[in-house]
């Protein structure tokens, strides 16, 4: 039976580039899951109070729009990751992608995900500046740090 791999996934370059070395390195029996976490704004999206600033007012139903609009730019890039998985020689049945609303935080999510049962997490690494790297973290570098029992390979 073949490893279980989660791969973090949002639409950007970095993450395609680790769904491709997952293609390269990795044997057609292994199962993936394409995971994204998503920021939830359903909150914001539906706040409507007399403090809230008449610029935000303004602005609030195209920030939702441009939110859903994401979701769906995430969905479509999934779809193209996966077609690309079974070009490769994976069997469609075991690719899965999920789609879950932040909870504790991007890396913290995506941990909780990956100690679920996962053998290797895989994931792109942003292309941040190293000092803000050094002063923030980036997720890669957050997931990293954080991972005790599970080993992470983070692709260029």
């Amino acid at each position: 039976m073949g490893k279980r791999v989660l791969v973090a996934f949002d639409e950007s370059e970095n993450a395609m580039r680790a769904v491709e070395a997952v293609a390269e390195f990795f044997t057609n029996d292994t199962q993936v899951t394409l995971f994204h976490v998503a920021p939830n704004t359903e909150t914001l999206c539906k706040m409507n109070s007399p403090e809230l600033t008449p610029y935000f007012k303004a602005q609030q139903s195209t920030f939702c729009t441009m939110e859903d609009k994401k979701k769906e730019l995430v969905a479509a890039a999934m779809e193209n990751a996966k077609s690309l998985l079974v070009e490769r020689g994976f069997a469609a049945e075991s690719i899965s992608t999920r789609i879950e609303p932040m909870k504790r935080g991007i890396a913290r999510d995506i941990i909780g995900e990956a100690d679920s049962g996962y053998d290797l997490v895989v994931l792109g690494r942003r292309g941040t500046s190293g000092v803000r790297e050094f002063f923030f973290g980036g997720t890669s570098q957050k997931i990293l740090n954080a991972s005790r029992d599970i080993s992470v390979l983070i692709i260029n």
